[in-house]
């Protein structure tokens, strides 16, 4: 067997475990939040259902690499202004969870837990509110 097929599967699947793991984290972290919702029928809640599942799907784009999508890009550019910064987001090969990263004049430091919840509930309701706004 090539020893390079053998290392691209072990490294496609390593980045398939990655992607779930920070899936996996990233609804957690949004559960702790309070951000799950129950089931209802009615229209409104259907629609938001949706609008919550796809802002989801934005803030884990946004989270997980560096997208080319016009509305994360919108996002990124909003949360830069409200933070007076860009932000880098790092899960550790060690498991320990999501690190916001800010550039600081001393170098780059991890947001504190304060900064790091206001900050992903911010980023939260962009994400809603943005897709909110483009859905039809």
């Amino acid at each position: 067997m090539n020893p390079f097929l053998v290392k691209n599967v072990m490294r496609t699947y390593d980045q398939h475990q990655e992607a779930g793991r920070r899936i996996a984290r990233f609804k957690k972290y949004m559960d702790r939040a309070g951000q799950e919702d129950s089931v209802s029928i009615s229209k409104e809640a259907k629609r938001r259902q949706l609008v919550e599942k796809v802002a989801g799907e934005i803030v884990n784009n946004l989270i997980g690499s560096d997208t080319t999508n016009p509305v994360v890009r919108e996002i990124k550019t909003q949360m830069a202004k409200e933070f007076g910064q860009d932000v880098l987001f790092r899960y550790p090969s060690d498991g320990s969870g999501l690190q916001i990263l800010k550039k600081t004049d001393q170098g780059v430091a991890e947001l504190t837990n304060g900064e790091k919840d206001a900050f992903m509930r911010r980023l939260w309701e962009i994400a809603l509110t943005r897709v909110n706004e483009t859905m039809l």
